[in-house]
């Protein structure tokens, strides 16, 4: 009876399992596998759950429901739970959702769980518990949807709710993605909320935070670390921090690394040791750089070939070539033989001190050796060679480089690109990429089927086509060189096309391929392009560096957008890139050439705070610039800085310093720095003649400035065309200013005499006679002016819009505007289009001879060819209409000038309104006052009495009363005439 009993119970199991089982089927045959749980318990526990839903327990059904969910080991038995309890029109709550998306994710099956997110939670509207949005966080992150990971977490850290394993996967997804600021940003979130994380977070987000040059969060976690951890930061740790701060150049944070280090029980390797040296040595700071030296040598560790080299480098950039050569002895005691960077670095910089013969001598003395010299030791002699002109020799290098064997690349043709002529461009590039062929794909250029017909750029072409069949990395530099050459050019849209074209070869371009299309695109103007251009760049992992930025800030600064310079700059500092000095001398330059000295001052003290030391081209901006802005005490005191940094000032630096100081009244402090100069061996050159000369024809001191002049010649200084432009037009523009004619300075004669005599101690020549006061008046100036014009036009200069405004003010100046119109012709037929500057010199000319209509129809002209007028315009026009008593078209003028945009300067205001007062027309004069005030800070106080007294006199009451209250409130007060006749007008 028994046994009947068990068997009948065992078959109506066995049916009804059966039943159940093949209604509720798995939504997908893939999760159909075998289960753990027993069947018969699994399909009792769905008969059981049937029943309840048949007698109304619903609630005890979804209770069983969310068990049999979170106690399938297999998704199957899940999912077929959710099609069973779907089929009957039921819902799972948010609990049994929350277990299942759960499972999903752990299991993998994460296009699932996410299906599941949508449709059944955000799909009906359901605002998710913080179980099922951690899992999701988990989900997106694994699918690699990072925006809306990131959302769903923060949702989650706002209500205190986030789990660690969704931060887990955060942190990975974004530490994948190199996103290690906002780790850290979600890891500081954590902390805050006293999750304890383990050593894995630290390690790898100190790695990636140095990597990326986020140092000051760096080091917070890892002096957090053992405070969270319990645990000591690893060898690999300090290595990652160490290299990070020397990247910067926080040389002092990396040092204080190494007794940290070695309390730890770790060893300073010499890696660790010559990586610090390196970033000393950049620094110019040597003895630095030697004290870390001997304290390795202390340690016992012994220094290797690079660590030579470093040190090399280091002495050689600072000219002290005695150290360099005790190293290199103390090298080759220790075994150690001098590698080809060893002489590439002091080839590099023998080059650099213009010591050219003494690099050749190393390039021998290598070969001598048995150490072939690389491309680079003969791309610097032959850049070098063509720079002091001697071609043949650069040529012969070439060959013999060719002759090697060696393949040469872009370096070298960006360094021939700066020495040719421009227009040459494709010719270098063509001459470079035939060695390219020849020693690097073994096939000979000349005898490829090329026309000789064929333009420059199609011969490249088809010659870059046959070396891509050969070798693709030598096609890529191919092309790189073919870019910059057209960009130079400005072809930006050929180098486009081409730039296209190699990347659908799969050759990526060079970061200098970018660089040079990115300053064309700037240049021109189109920084919207260039800026594109740049996110192209990166988003193929190419990331800018200081050229880059510095090309685009350059580019701003000269289009006058400092704004936009400082904003790439802060960029620059909050991705952790450290601005080189060239960048801050960039800016800086713009602003003192702008008059902006105290916010040139205040980016000087920014660039010493972020630890950029100047150097010799900076130090030469800033004492330029203040010198040029009258501030000559902080040009000598940054002169005598510079001495004291050890940096060896160059003529530039003397001449822009004496010149400031001569441009001061302080002569003799300039005779002591000149005499400064010509004691270190420097010799006065045409740039500090020229600047001297155009400093006292300023003065009104024309006898002393032709005597410098004499002088100029008498020494065989030839002159460029900088200096024929500049002693052009400042020979006129001084003659032309009488009032400079008759304020002669004598003062300081003893100084001035002392200056020449300095001058003249570099000639061999006797003393020259003192030139006669005959010599230097007004029409000898002219004519020795004009003959400087003749001299100017014999030397056969490329036209240029400067010289032949300088040579067009000159005849003009000289009364002969005949010539001056045959100038302004031909400087249109060579394709130098005339300025505003052209048009106004020819306009004072006319004006000056009396002939105004002549100078209306010129702006009348200028405006039909398209050059706008500029304020500078409109005032010598505004003044030739006074002049010649044509009072209402002169205010007519101003009107446009109101009309276009334009805002009268001062002086126009000036002008028109001392003319309207000389004329007694009271009116249009107050009305000129009125605009003023607007405008400008008012008129000048002559002026003011001038109108208040025509005013009195024409009983004009009110204006009277209007102009002399003005007057009250800006504290100008009038004269003592002009007070008692307005007081009796207004009596009577």
């Amino acid at each position: 009876m028994t046994n009947k009993r068990v068997l009948s119970r065992h078959l109506f199991f066995k049916t009804r399992r059966a039943v159940t089982t093949s209604a509720a089927l798995p939504l997908d045959p893939s999760y159909a596998t075998v289960s753990s749980v027993p069947a018969d318990h699994f399909s009792l526990c769905l008969s059981f759950s049937e029943q309840l839903i048949n007698r109304g327990l619903l609630s005890s059904a979804r209770k069983l429901f969310q068990r049999v969910v979170s106690n399938s080991s297999p998704v199957s038995d899940a999912l077929s739970t959710v099609d069973f309890v779907t089929s009957r029109g039921l819902d799972l709550d948010l609990s049994t959702y929350a277990v299942l998306i759960k499972k999903l994710v752990q299991s993998g099956h994460l296009l699932l769980a996410y299906s599941f997110y949508s449709d059944y939670i955000i799909g009906r509207g359901i605002i998710p518990d913080s179980s099922i949005a951690n899992s999701i966080v988990i989900c997106l992150c694994k699918l690699g949807k990072l925006e809306e990971a990131t959302i769903l977490f923060d949702r989650l850290v706002t209500d205190n709710s986030c789990e660690k394993p969704a931060f887990n996967a955060l942190v990975r997804l974004l530490c994948s993605q190199e996103r290690f600021l906002d780790a850290f940003d979600y890891f500081t979130k954590m902390i805050n909320f006293n999750v304890n994380l383990g050593c894995w977070y630290y390690n790898v987000l100190i790695d990636g935070l140095c990597q990326k040059g986020y140092l000051d969060e760096a080091i917070q976690m890892f002096d957090l670390m053992p405070e969270r951890t319990e645990s000591l930061p690893t060898l690999h740790l300090y290595k990652s921090l160490f290299y990070g701060l020397c990247k910067q150049g926080w040389v002092v944070e990396a040092e204080s690394l190494f007794g940290k280090m070695e309390s730890q029980g770790f060893f300073v390797d010499k890696t660790m040791y010559t990586s610090l040296i390196n970033v000393y040595s950049k620094g110019r700071k040597m003895t630095m750089a030697l004290r870390v030296y001997y304290r390795m040598l202390k340690t016992g560790c012994r220094p290797d070939s690079y660590t030579y080299n470093t040190l090399i480098h280091g002495f050689v950039k600072r000219g002290l070539f005695r150290y360099v050569w005790v190293l290199f002895n103390q090298m080759m005691e220790q075994g150690l033989q001098p590698s080809v960077v060893t002489f590439h670095v002091m080839i590099s910089n023998y080059c650099r001190e213009g010591k050219v013969d003494c690099a050749s001598m190393l390039l021998n003395n290598m070969i001598s050796k048995n150490l072939a010299p690389n491309a680079h030791c003969y791309t610097v002699l032959i850049t070098s060679l063509y720079k002091e002109n001697r071609i043949m020799e650069a040529e012969e290098f070439y060959e013999r480089m060719l002759n090697g064997g060696l393949v040469p690349d872009h370096v070298l043709f960006f360094k021939l690109m700066k020495m040719y002529p421009k227009g040459y461009e494709l010719d270098i590039a063509f001459m470079v990429l035939k060695a390219i062929a020849l020693n690097g794909c073994g096939f000979d250029p000349l005898l490829l089927p090329v026309s000789a017909n064929e333009e420059l750029e199609q011969k490249i072409v088809i010659l870059i086509e046959e070396i891509l069949k050969c070798n693709l990395h030598l096609a890529k530099v191919a092309f790189n060189i073919l870019i910059s050459a057209l960009c130079e050019q400005a072809q930006q849209d050929s180098a486009l096309h081409f730039m296209d074209k190699m990347e659908s070869l799969g050759c990526m371009p060079l970061l200098f391929t970018y660089n040079s299309l990115i300053k064309c695109l700037s240049q021109k103007g189109l920084f919207e392009d260039a800026e594109s251009l740049l996110n192209r760049m990166q988003a193929q992992g190419i990331f800018p560096d200081q050229a880059t930025c510095l090309i685009i800030i350059n580019e701003y600064c000269k289009h006058g957008n400092l704004a936009r310079a400082f904003d790439i700059l802060d960029e620059m500092e909050d991705r952790g890139m450290k601005p080189g000095v060239a960048i801050y001398d960039c800016i800086i330059g713009s602003l003192l050439r702008k008059k902006k000295v105290s916010e040139a001052k205040d980016m000087f003290v920014r660039m010493h705070k972020s630890g950029v030391d100047p150097d010799e081209i900076f130090y030469l901006t800033m004492i330029n610039g203040f010198s040029n802005n009258g501030r000559v005490i902080e040009a000598r005191q940054l002169f005598d800085e510079m001495i004291e940094a050890a940096i060896r000032p160059t003529s530039h630096s003397y001449t822009a310093l004496i010149s400031g100081l001569v441009k001061k009244d302080m002569t003799d402090k300039g005779c002591m720095y000149l005499e400064k100069m010509l004691d270190d061996g420097l010799v006065p050159n045409a740039v500090m003649y020229t600047s001297l000369i155009n400093n006292f024809l300023q003065k009104g001191e024309f006898e002393f400035a032709f005597r410098l002049v004499d002088l100029m010649d008498r020494n065989q200084i030839e002159r460029d065309l900088i200096s024929y432009i500049s002693l052009v037009s400042g020979f006129y523009r001084s003659i032309s200013s009488r009032k400079r004619w008759f304020s002669m300075r004598r003062g300081s004669e003893r100084a001035r005499e002392k200056l020449f005599q300095l001058l003249h101690r570099q000639s061999l020549l006797p003393k020259e006679k003192n030139l006669r006061v005959s010599d230097s008046s007004p029409e000898a100036m002219k004519c020795f002016a004009l003959k400087l014009i003749q001299k100017v036009k014999q030397t056969r200069f490329m036209p240029n819009l400067y010289l032949y405004n300088g040579i067009i003010s000159g005849f003009c100046e000289a009364d002969r505007m005949q010539d001056a119109y045959d100038h302004f012709e031909l400087m249109q037929k060579e394709g130098v289009l005339p300025n505003q500057v052209t048009f106004t010199i020819l306009m004072g000319g006319h004006i000056k001879a009396g002939e105004i209509d002549h100078a209306i129809g010129l702006f009348n002209k200028m405006n039909a060819d398209g050059c706008t007028p500029d304020g500078i315009v409109y005032k010598i026009l505004v003044n030739g209409l006074c002049q010649a008593s044509r009072l209402l078209e002169a205010l007519s003028l101003l009107h446009v000038m109101h009309k276009r945009g334009l805002i009268p300067s001062k002086g126009t205001y000036e002008i028109i309104l001392q003319y309207f007062c000389a004329s007694y027309l009271a009116i249009p004069a107050f009305k000129i006052f009125e605009e003023m005030l607007v405008y400008s800070p008012g008129p000048q106080l002559y002026h003011l009495n001038w109108l208040l007294c025509i005013l009195c006199e024409q009983k004009k009451l009110r204006e009277a009363r209007i102009v002399y209250d003005s007057m009250i409130q800006r504290g100008k007060y009038p004269y003592r005439a002009t007070k008692s006749l307005f007081i009796k007008t207004f009596r009577k």
